[in-house]
């Protein structure tokens, strides 16, 4: 299910080739126009969040998010040039939260109790 989509915008207005989207569970940028790649960032990976606005970006009515995560290929993710840009990093914030804690719960489902195992899960991926 999409939560959130917007392009990349270039002087305030949509018309580039990249498109950013959230669901549930994933954060995507979709870039190109023939070759088409899309890449995504699953949201319990993501550590810290933040925005950006340029005086550019205000003129326009733009700013930046960016997000820094433990996934090995794309550890950093700048969300450029997007409307609401505040609005939507509280949007990707209630939604990391969210899944760290429903795979918090999906962890204690399996192993019982949380008191008799409180030390093994540490909020890190251990793959």
């Amino acid at each position: 299910m999409q939560i959130w989509k917007d392009r990349k915008r270039i002087l305030g207005m949509p018309i580039s080739f990249t498109v950013y989207s959230l669901s549930e569970d994933r954060l995507f940028v979709k870039t190109g126009l023939f070759n088409l790649r899309t890449e995504e960032i699953l949201l319990y990976r993501i550590r810290d969040i933040g925005t950006r606005r340029t005086l550019g970006q205000r003129l326009f009515g733009v700013g930046s998010v960016q997000v820094c995560s433990s996934d090995h290929t794309r550890p950093e993710l700048e969300v450029k040039n997007i409307r609401g840009a505040e609005r939507v990093k509280e949007l990707i914030h209630e939604h990391v939260e969210a899944m760290k804690l429903q795979r918090r719960m999906k962890v204690t489902e399996f192993l019982g109790d949380d008191d008799d195992h409180p030390d093994l899960f540490d909020g890190e991926d251990n793959r």
